[in-house]
């Protein structure tokens, strides 16, 4: 796996395919093998640079991973993108990892060809519930990674056991528990929250949520993101927080033509006037 050497930390990224970048992020916790189902077919079409958040995967360790949060993965972004002097790129984030690539459309829309935001974080209206809840996720009693993960992914595909093994094992270290908790309480602070600044994004965005996911419930966080960017496509899948995991065909289904239309290709259209004939 190739390296990109940023002040915060050593980040290490797969790369697969050729043609437009796709920059893929994944949630708090994970790594760039949560994508594993779904890189095969994506590359086929990009160039896929798949990264790990600092901490996870086979990046280094944050220097204070106590100190890190949504604002850290958002600079590391940035960061990345520029070491790597890469054109106007494709993002799918994932849960702090679309909250990421928003900010990023917001504060460059220039890099942004297209947006998938699958389970983003940042549009969660919260009340007591929701921000006791992140504060005990930040906590010395925060429930474990592999027991929140057992509730949030529906599914039990290979990648998805693949990710319970992990949330147990490389994920539940000293180092990741902190980066964990800390990302968590990141969650209840104005810089995370999106809900009156998405209506500024202009790049084409498509919406995925699960419709069995507990931590951002479509019917909640998802309706409150449609109706903050009038202009995206909302669609919910059958799945929970993680559905290129737990149902990468329904979730491949709905991304490639996308991204196709996101660059005006022929399989774009080629999507559309089958849509057209079916309806």
């Amino acid at each position: 796996m190739p390296t990109v050497n940023l002040p915060s930390a050593a980040i290490h990224y797969a790369e697969s395919g050729q043609g437009v970048p796709l920059i893929l992020l994944h949630a708090n916790p994970g790594d760039s093998l949560d994508f594993e189902a779904v890189i095969p077919a994506l590359a086929q079409h990009y160039r896929v640079l798949a990264v790990d958040w600092p901490g996870y995967g086979r990046s280094a360790v944050p220097d204070k991973p106590g100190l890190v949060g949504a604002d850290f993965f958002y600079a590391v972004l940035r960061g990345f993108l520029k070491a790597l002097a890469l054109p106007p790129s494709l993002f799918i984030g994932n849960s702090v990892g679309g909250n990421a690539a928003a900010r990023l459309a917001l504060a460059s829309p220039e890099s942004v060809r297209g947006l998938v935001l699958v389970s983003p974080g940042g549009f969660t209206p919260h009340n007591f519930i929701t921000r006791a809840f992140c504060r005990l996720q930040a906590g010395r009693f925060a429930f474990s990674p592999r027991f929140l993960a057992g509730r949030y992914l529906q599914g039990r595909t290979p990648t998805v056991t693949a990710m319970l093994e992990r949330a147990a094992t490389s994920q539940a270290t000293a180092a990741c528990l902190a980066i964990n908790r800390a990302v968590w309480r990141s969650f209840i602070e104005p810089d995370h929250d999106l809900r009156r600044r998405a209506s500024a994004i202009k790049a084409p965005t498509l919406l995925l949520f699960g419709e069995h996911d507990p931590v951002i419930p479509a019917r909640k966080d998802g309706a409150v993101a449609a109706k903050a960017m009038r202009g995206a496509k909302l669609v919910v899948l059958p799945s929970g927080h993680v559905p290129f995991a737990e149902t990468p065909g329904a979730f491949l289904a709905e991304v490639l033509p996308f991204l196709a239309r996101c660059l005006g290709t022929r399989q774009g259209a080629r999507a559309d006037a089958q849509k057209q004939r079916e309806k």
